[in-house]
């Protein structure tokens, strides 16, 4: 049995424990918030109408059969637990110009039929012909990249690619110019190019491999937890406890002991006794374990392309808006919105909020989360990280936050939902404060821009792990998930 200190209480970090715990071994985990979830927060907004429930994070599960191996490689059900109700329209797309919306299913040939409905019959055979290579590409990085550790360009380069699948990865490529050769609608690009959000890059740098992260989703489904997502960490917090795991809330981890190479435990903040361990897995940003938990300036030095963050708008709604669960509304020029979130600091063109950004709407049909005849409205639109640097943009500054929530309301209005009259309160979300609440550097969600290759599972002293967004295989849910499935596998059994 190994003494095993897990710094963090997200989804990754819980998961790693209820695995770890199963397999025998004496598990605590240590968390600097007062709740558990990390970036999978929860707030609530009481009204003399009634309580509004907000997810402030992820709002959609997809490939829940990576849960539902959790939960039974711990002893349980997934759905003793939790409610999961499949979405469809699993996104609604609203583009620039007025035309039909796209909605988005787990149906490859209806949604198909709904893209030739919306934008003819040469786009729906443009996407099958996409569909294809992207089925490839997922079956080539769901057995070669998501279930095993990836620690250096060697591994990735080692790894027993077929020739056909190396042609559908296309190393090199991005997903901009996947798209470019494939779908010869603009139209039906933008819906492609938006998946490299999920990664939290640009998808004029991003990856073409990323098109597996659309075939994930289209292929196995998005799904709702009734409640609201946030009852997944709920979930995991229980089966930890019931697995003897040892869950300490408003405790900070301010060190990693690693003398001679290898982990000796860790230090907490106001406490002078070091708390041991033969192990410690870290659910903590990359960047932060580097920085500040155990400084490596050989493995900081990548990690400086950072991923967007998110600009947060919750809004209390009379009425009813007639919007499906997901929504994107998608402006004129996207190009000009990454030209903004990133910045281009080598031409000295500073990061800034994108004037007109694609705005990402959830509403969720669901009584369990807001008052009757009222809706509750998780706005997010992609925002550059938070700091002075040129990357960057300093959302502490006095009224920014405001006026660029009146300015996403207006542009809202402009692309045809208006719900400035019909609000009971509006909250914002800058980067700042994810920064502050989750400790993730500037508010990027996703540590580093997405790419095939992710800080490492493995920590640079012996017996130290990393697991999380911020890590390999990546960001999202389901990648989390599998990072802790990486992690524990690792570790191995007590026994």
């Amino acid at each position: 049995m190994a003494r095993i200190v897990v710094i963090g209480a997200g989804v990754g970090g819980l998961a790693t424990a209820a695995r770890l715990a199963v397999s025998g071994h004496e598990v605590t985990v240590f968390e600097r918030s007062d709740t558990v979830g990390g970036k999978l927060g929860r707030h609530v907004h009481d009204t003399p109408a009634g309580s509004f429930h907000f997810d402030t994070g992820p709002s959609l599960l997809t490939l829940p059969q990576v849960f539902h191996e959790l939960f039974e490689a711990t002893g349980a059900k997934l759905d003793e637990y939790l409610d999961l109700t499949p979405l469809d329209p699993i996104v609604r797309h609203v583009f620039p110009g007025g035309g039909p919306a796209l909605d988005s299913c787990a149906d490859p040939d209806e949604f198909a039929a709904r893209i030739g409905a919306a934008l003819g019959d040469r786009a729906a055979a443009d996407w099958r012909r996409l569909w294809r290579r992207a089925a490839r590409v997922w079956t080539a990085s769901h057995r070669d990249i998501l279930r095993r550790t990836v620690d250096s360009p060697r591994d990735l380069a080692a790894l027993a690619w077929r020739l056909g699948d190396l042609a559908a990865i296309g190393p090199g490529r991005t997903l901009r110019g996947l798209g470019r050769s494939h779908l010869s609608d603009p139209l039906l690009r933008m819906l492609l190019d938006r998946y490299a959000t999920y990664t939290g890059a640009d998808p004029r740098r991003a990856p073409a491999a990323l098109v597996a992260v659309p075939y994930a989703e289209l292929t196995f489904g998005g799904w709702y937890l009734r409640g609201g997502l946030g009852t997944l960490a709920d979930a995991l917090l229980s089966r930890c406890l019931d697995l003897g795991v040892t869950v300490r809330t408003g405790e900070t981890v301010t060190r990693i002991d690693a003398a001679g190479g290898r982990v000796h435990g860790v230090r907490l903040a106001g406490v002078h006794a070091p708390v041991p361990a033969d192990v410690v897995v870290a659910n903590a940003d990359a960047l932060t374990v580097y920085r500040d938990l155990l400084p490596h300036p050989g493995r900081l030095a990548a990690l400086t392309d950072r991923s967007l963050a998110g600009f947060v708008l919750l809004l209390g709604v009379r009425g009813d808006s007639g919007l499906a669960h997901h929504n994107v509304f998608f402006p004129d020029d996207y190009d000009a919105e990454f030209d903004a979130v990133f910045g281009d600091p080598g031409r000295g063109i500073r990061a800034r909020p994108a004037t007109d950004p694609t705005v990402f709407v959830t509403v969720a049909d669901d009584p369990m989360v807001r008052p009757a005849g009222h809706e509750a409205w998780f706005v997010l639109v992609n925002a550059a990280r938070h700091g002075t640097a040129p990357d960057a943009v300093d959302w502490r500054r006095p009224g920014l936050a405001d006026a660029y929530a009146d300015r996403i309301l207006d542009v809202l209005a402009a692309r045809g939902v208006d719900v400035r009259d019909r609000l009971v309160f509006r909250e914002t979300r800058t980067p700042a404060d994810l920064d502050a609440a989750t400790a993730a550097p500037g508010g990027s969600i996703y540590g580093t821009a997405g790419g095939l290759l992710r800080p490492a599972n493995r920590g640079p002293a012996r017996g130290l792990w990393l697991v999380g967004g911020s890590t390999h295989p990546g960001g999202g849910l389901p990648r989390v998930t599998l990072s802790a499935q990486i992690v524990a596998d690792e570790i191995g059994p007590a026994w």
